[in-house]
């Protein structure tokens, strides 16, 4: 049925239409549609045909993308400090997660007043009938480095307990998008300039209205009254010679490759040959190729023959460093490593594991938030059971950024000893589950793993060693619940 087909017969059953008048010509559904198009990235299928599905670069740092940003884990969260939340927003905006020591244990410190500490399942076990919310992760990633956009389409109950709570959520081809804007609308207004999102496939049409779509988007400075800016701004947009250049690139290396690198011209050394001569010596050429044969590659001539070339050869060409250049360019553009590609001047472990970390806080993680504020702030709130719940990620987990993990947790250590933090704040920290024992609620000091209380009191006793108590002396009991972090 294709695309169209699929959606058209979702979307009658969604809304109640009748899925024949959804065969609509182009021209017809853009007399019908009020304000009309915005215009757009007249590209739009370029970056996907041209790019993501020949260009083996385009392809090849888009789809690590889209890999490395369906790993990290996305929790549902119940809020119950607003402020402590709010404070938790600035703090990751103003570090795009790349934190320092100081901003971590900040961080720590906002997080657990902000969230309750259970975490509760994901709304929908899967967002749609045909894909996990991994394929949906990785699609939105491929939409929104390859287009600048991601439209997602919320399909919601219409009767029963959970009526007009969301259902389904699809995610739909951003190349194949348009956006309709309303008649005669202000684009400085404080009114919504959208009035539906229209998806287009050779002259077939289906519109979706404003309010059933989650438009997420890159920023695009190129602003026009008939609402150009309303599109995100694709990444690929500045790369199109880059992109055509490395296409061509590889089209000459693989004409190289069938011609034998021969093209030139055949004469005569001494004695000119004739036309008639010329064309037969191409013919039998021609013959010679076309034959498998091991003795088809020798022929004869009485006379003495020369050929001269007129081409480039391929060191003299130099594809493989321009490819190498389109390579970096089109790295450069979407906000990845170049030397993660496998490439000869990748560098050694160390620098693979910066830049792994890298590309994580740089890339993963602002695609990342656009999606989860988005959806907190149109999907989410839709489900009556998460009214005071957010979406969270956490890219402590990936094993990029174990090394800040190792970090952070001898620092939990060291606040454990030191009475800074409570065993069951460290083991929260750290992604642990929390211990239900009065205990661990305590703060301790030293590896004596008594009370602070104790060890101030005895202190001002004038008490020394072993923090006021003799070894014999030491309260039973508590060293054995208490003796470290994990409470064994």
């Amino acid at each position: 049925m294709g695309l169209i087909g699929n959606l058209r017969e979702s979307i009658a059953k969604m809304f109640g239409t009748n899925s024949r008048t959804m065969y609509n010509a182009f021209n017809d559904a853009f007399m019908e549609i009020g304000g009309g198009y915005a215009p757009y990235d007249v590209s739009m299928k370029t970056y996907l045909e041209e790019g993501y599905n020949t260009n083996a670069m385009v392809f090849s740092v888009i789809n690590a993308m889209a890999n490395k940003s369906s790993t990290v884990p996305i929790y549902v969260r119940e809020i119950k400090n607003e402020e402590a939340y709010d404070g938790l927003k600035k703090l990751r905006n103003a570090t795009g997660y790349d934190m320092a020591l100081t901003q971590k244990l900040k961080h720590l410190s906002l997080e657990s007043k902000a969230f309750a500490d259970q975490v509760a399942p994901l709304p929908l076990k899967k967002p749609n009938p045909y894909q996990t919310w991994t394929e949906l992760g990785q699609l939105y990633k491929t939409f929104i480095r390859m287009t600048g956009n991601a439209y997602f389409l919320i399909e919601s109950a219409d009767d029963g307990m959970n009526k007009d709570e969301p259902k389904a959520l699809y995610i739909l081809p951003s190349h194949l998008m348009k956006i309709v804007v309303k008649d005669g609308v202000s684009m400085v207004g404080m009114e919504n300039p959208v009035k539906e999102y229209m998806l287009i496939e050779g002259n077939q049409s289906i519109t979706f209205p404003s309010d059933k779509v989650i438009h997420v988007k890159y920023g695009n400075p190129n602003y026009s009254e008939d609402g150009e800016h309303l599109y995100g701004f694709s990444p690929l947009r500045p790369l199109l010679k880059n992109i055509q250049s490395s296409n061509d690139a590889m089209e000459l290396n693989a004409k190289t490759l069938k011609s034998g690198g021969a093209f030139g011209f055949i004469h005569g050394k001494n004695v000119p040959i004739t036309e008639e001569q010329a064309q037969q010596l191409k013919q039998r050429l021609i013959e010679m190729n076309n034959d498998p044969g091991d003795l088809a590659r020798i022929a004869g001539s009485s006379a003495e023959m020369g050929f001269t070339r007129i081409s480039l050869t391929a060191d003299e060409l130099k594809p493989f460093d321009y490819l190498k250049f389109d390579m970096k360019q089109i790295c450069n553009a979407l906000g990845w490593s170049d030397n993660l590609m496998n490439n000869d001047d990748g560098g050694k472990h160390d620098k693979q594991q910066e830049e792994r970390k890298r590309v994580v806080t740089d890339n993963i993680v602002p695609d990342l938030k656009l999606l989860i504020e988005a959806l907190n702030d149109e999907f989410l709130p839709r489900f009556k059971k998460y009214k005071n719940y957010c979406l969270e990620f956490d890219i402590m987990e990936l094993p990029e950024m174990q090394d800040d993990a190792k970090e952070l947790s001898e620092i939990m250590f060291e606040g454990v000893r030191m009475a800074v933090f409570n065993r069951n704040e460290a083991r929260k920290a750290l992604n642990w589950p929390e211990k239900e024992d009065e205990a661990m609620e305590r703060h301790t000091l030293s590896s004596d793993v008594i009370s602070l209380d104790e060890a101030i009191d005895n202190d001002f006793n004038g008490n020394q060693g072993n923090h006021g108590f003799e070894q014999e002396e030491r309260p039973t009991g508590d060293s054995e619940r208490m003796d470290s972090v994990n409470g064994d």
